[in-house]
């Protein structure tokens, strides 16, 4: 048995004073009770905002009352799924309290989804009623004699603005209601079904990179208790923050920033266009937020505005970055801009609430690591084979353990038995701890790169040749060498800078540019240029339809 040198949690060490280790949790306490404090607590302070539009605490309780009325008049029962397929609008905001009183279940539904995943996902996780943007009703109509919705409430964009005319509904062959007339017609007699700390909140589905999507179960215990952890880790107090959040909704990150900010009582921006970047800047000059959320894509595209360089950020003490890496060549110039000390990596999957990773807020803050394991988590780094610890510094799978970690799959055992063992959770994450105890995200497991035997960490690749000057973006993975069964061939899809020719020379720059950094098995065999790279709703790099791109040429 090879000794664990994570056990002692040694990076404590590394932790703002403030931070306890560990917490007496309060037993069954649900996120409507957090929800009801800080409405009790502030009940006139704007939770939301949206397009000139101020939502208080107050109006929020009402209103998701009115909702959560609708859903037991529905004859839902706790436990029962509610779907939301909506961008950032302010009934995504009053859905997530009003689901949890009514003691169901809320399951984000991304607007990327083709119509196909669409009917597997409210099949998979038996979604009763359906929250939606009337946008996406083409999508809903091809679906909707497959599924099992007993109700669809539309909303829609100019929802709770001046003079909106109400929405046109379509022909249905199931009950469809406009959700602003949900929100007048049911009583706000208050709603707050009870149901154990271990009940469902959410079901989040995860993108299925091996097979369909998989819906991690969140509980109340997880996310209560995730709230309690991060609330003491970032030294939050109620009433201290304004967050403005580009994130969307479906998304986990998203997600707990909105429901973090409806218990703290943080007022937060509505951004239903993460990509309206010129939107984000005037929101930023417009609301003054203490701290920005958002996917580092967002971050480098806005870096490139003059506008967002003549921004006043000093009432701005975070720009928190997290679901993709951050290059690390860039990170002096965005804290050129924001001012020093002011950007902070976290890290996190759906799977864990979602945070395991956070640098400290006034503490040191490693550029390129994603920070501490928080309050009252453990981790540590094994060997992908035997699972034993690896030594510090070397790299391997991290494994996370905590009151945030998921109850496991929906309706999927084996898969949840992959993912957790013995409490564990296996994140598929290649990272490496410091002596520090600081984690710096090395590369998926999966994507991982076996070359005669050696192993080729693609971010690490990428992180090397996007430091090229002619290379604006970089990506890495690996495909099947047709010469050599068992073996894979690095490829490399490459956007270069404005200006930069395409040519067969540029490509051999860029490979003795990484021959002079790297072992010569890292170096691609196959470097392809393009001009965008495929990325998530939230700025990911999807390396799974790169990697088919690519296998195609």
């Amino acid at each position: 048995m090879v000794s664990d040198p994570y056990a002692s949690k040694f990076w404590r060490k590394s932790f703002d004073p403030h931070v306890k280790d560990h917490f007496d949790y309060p037993e069954n306490k649900l996120f409507t009770d957090l929800f009801l404090e800080a409405v009790n607590e502030v009940p006139d302070i704007t939770a939301v905002y949206y397009m000139g539009k101020e939502i208080t605490f107050r109006q929020l309780d009402a209103l998701s009352n009115r909702f959560a009325n609708f859903l037991i008049k529905q004859g839902l029962k706790p436990g029962d799924v509610v779907g939301v397929y909506s961008l950032n609008l302010p009934a995504y905001y009053i859905v997530i309290p009003a689901i949890s009183r009514a003691g169901c279940v809320l399951s984000g539904v991304s607007p990327l989804l083709t119509p196909r995943e669409l009917e597997y996902q409210l099949n998979d996780s038996g979604a009763k009623i359906l929250v939606a943007l009337d946008l996406f009703w083409g999508n809903i109509s091809q679906v909707i004699s497959k599924v099992k919705l007993q109700a669809i409430a539309l909303t829609g964009f100019n929802d709770f603005l001046p003079d909106a005319q109400p929405l046109k509904l379509p022909e249905s062959s199931i009950p469809i209601y406009r959700f602003t007339d949900i929100i007048q017609e049911h009583p706000a007699d208050p709603v707050n079904v009870r149901v154990r700390g271990e009940a469902p909140m959410l079901m989040q589905y995860t993108g299925g990179t091996t097979g369909p999507s998989k819906g991690a179960v969140l509980t109340h215990n997880n996310i209560v208790r995730h709230m309690i952890q991060f609330a003491n880790f970032l030294d939050s107090t109620r009433g201290q923050e304004r967050l403005l959040c580009p994130f969307p909704l479906f998304h986990q990150a998203g997600l707990f920033n909105g429901m973090f900010c409806l218990v703290m009582a943080t007022p937060q921006v509505a951004i239903p266009n993460p990509r309206d970047y010129d939107f984000i800047i005037k929101t930023i000059k417009e609301y003054k937020p203490t701290v920005i959320s958002a996917v580092p894509t967002i971050f480098l595209e806005l870096m490139k505005k003059p506008e967002f360089r003549e921004l006043d950020f000093s009432g701005i003490w975070g720009c928190v970055a997290g679901a993709a890496p951050f290059p690390v060549e860039y990170l002096q110039g965005f804290e050129d801009i924001v001012g020093k000390d002011k950007f902070s990596e976290v890290y996190g999957m759906t799977e864990t609430s979602p945070l395991i990773t956070a640098n400290p807020r006034y503490g040191k803050r490693k550029f390129g690591s994603v920070g501490l394991p928080i309050c009252d988590t453990e981790v540590k780094i094994v060997d992908p084979a035997t699972k034993e610890p690896v030594p510090i510094g070397e790299p391997g799978e991290l494994v996370v353990r905590g009151p945030q970690v998921m109850k496991g799959y929906h309706n999927k055992p084996e898969e949840t038995a992959n993912a957790l063992k013995d409490g564990w959770f296996y994140t598929g994450d290649i990272c490496r701890m410091d002596e520090e105890g600081y984690v710096c995200i090395v590369d998926r497991l999966k994507d991982m790169v076996i070359v005669s035997g050696y192993k080729v960490f693609t971010r690490e690749l990428d992180d090397i040749i996007i430091e090229h000057p002619d290379v604006a973006l970089a990506a890495s993975v690996g495909i099947p060498d047709p010469n050599r069964p068992g073996n894979e061939t690095v490829a490399t899809a490459i956007v270069l800078k404005e200006g930069i020719d395409k040519t067969e020379a540029e490509k051999e720059k860029i490979r003795e540019f990484i021959r002079q950094r790297e072992a010569p098995y890292k170096v691609p065999k196959i470097v392809e240029f393009m001009d965008t790279l495929p990325t998530s709703a939230v700025g990911k790099i999807l390396k799974r339809e790169l990697r088919e791109i690519l296998k195609a040429k």
